[in-house]
């Protein structure tokens, strides 16, 4: 039984034994797919894609790092931008561009055939958190609420974090299982955040593993999806759908959730 308090060594594998094509979920896919398809074509028809692409990845990473409560401004974002050096900006502001920086560096290996692996989760993680290590090795690690209440404690040993994230990583790149992938993009993303695999800044890799996901699959050409934003204006919603399956692999909420 899942116990909050104790690390989820048990975290189920994927895929979900659960049904997670429900008749409301497949009815809410075929709407979100259709958004997502306007949103691909209309970036084709820009004269500056990659300008678009700038503004959109630089709000994106500002939001996705709101998220984890740093805050930043337009400003000091776009002084950032233009700044020769970094001596000046704010710790909130590098943490935002190493964000975009990271989101770039995926975007790369993704258009030059890269497969989403634990090796990029890791590589993305160094760029946002600026640090040299990895999977976490030590136990201790959980997650309060503004309370300061344990309300989740993930896998805690190398062993078991590698062996959930090798098997994330087959049902990412597996080809053959006939699921929508905008159903998969929000089991991969419940997924990844339960395993928490690094010492911080799991939340900001996540959201940058949504929009590859969506660039590999050709669900989109260039990574504008602001997903941050809906995050950050239903980020009550968020925590509880994420919360409802893991205690109770009540996977409808959540789903539907990611698709809208």
């Amino acid at each position: 039984m899942y116990n909050y308090s104790q690390p989820y060594n048990d975290l189920p594998t994927l895929p979900p034994v659960e049904d997670v094509e429900t008749k409301v979920v497949l009815k809410k896919a075929i709407s979100a797919n259709k958004a997502l398809a306007e949103l691909r074509g209309w970036s084709f028809t820009q004269a500056n894609p990659f300008l678009l692409l700038q503004s959109i990845t630089l709000q994106e990473a500002k939001a996705s790092s709101e998220i984890e409560n740093v805050v930043t401004t337009n400003d000091e974002l776009y002084q950032a931008l233009s700044a020769p050096d970094t001596a000046n900006i704010s710790a909130s502001a590098k943490e935002v561009m190493y964000y975009k920086e990271a989101l770039w560096q995926g975007y790369s290996l993704i258009k030059n055939d890269y497969p989403i692996t634990i090796n990029m989760f890791i590589d993305l993680f160094r760029i946002v958190k600026r640090r040299s290590d990895g999977i976490r090795k030590l136990p201790g690690t959980c997650l309060k609420n503004s309370f300061n209440e344990v309300v989740y404690t993930p896998p805690d040993n190398e062993g078991d974090i590698l062996r959930l994230l090798s098997n994330l990583e087959g049902y990412i790149n597996v080809d053959d299982d006939d699921i929508d992938l905008l159903i998969k993009l929000a089991i991969i993303h419940y997924q990844f955040e339960c395993i928490h695999p690094f010492p911080d800044g799991n939340g900001r890799v996540g959201r940058i593993i949504n929009v590859l996901y969506l660039v590999q699959k050709q669900l989109l050409n260039f990574p504008i999806l602001y997903l941050s934003k809906y995050i950050i204006e239903n980020k009550t919603a968020y925590y509880k759908a994420l919360k409802g399956v893991t205690e109770k692999r009540a996977w409808e909420n959540w789903i539907i959730y990611m698709l809208d």
